[in-house]
């Protein structure tokens, strides 16, 4: 059986399953949650919250979701390009219709550049 998100605001409840969730991005006191299909859904609650909402609701899944720097959480599943100098992350899976291109700080980028040639690393001991 699949998990839920479930979030609310003033004038809906959202329920979804985190592998919808591309992204979130947050301005100030809102976050914008953009789903495989390009819906998005506005939450009246900072970034902080809805990790925290996350963590709550996903338990271990939660892990799949990673916050880059003060405004944005990503899907880690939908990791597809990282370029550290253009300041550039693309996400996408391959059935997407569209890729997803944001923009993070450069010290976010390469902080998460660094775990993912880690964790390449790692799998590759014992072989």
């Amino acid at each position: 059986m699949s998990k839920y998100l479930v979030l609310t605001n003033s004038n809906e409840v959202v329920r979804v399953t985190p592998e919808r969730i591309v992204y979130i991005l947050s301005e100030g006191n809102y976050s914008t949650m953009t789903l495989v299909d390009k819906d998005e859904h506005v939450f009246s609650f900072n970034l902080a919250s809805f990790e925290k909402i996350i963590e709550q609701q996903l338990g271990t899944d939660a892990q799949t979701f990673i916050r880059l720097g003060k405004s944005l959480i990503i899907n880690g599943k939908y990791i597809y390009y990282v370029n550290v100098s253009k300041q550039q992350i693309v996400l996408s899976d391959g059935s997407f219709s569209n890729k997803f291109t944001l923009s993070a700080s450069k010290e976010a980028l390469k902080a998460l550049k660094t775990v993912l040639e880690d964790s390449i690393k790692s799998r590759r001991i014992g072989i």
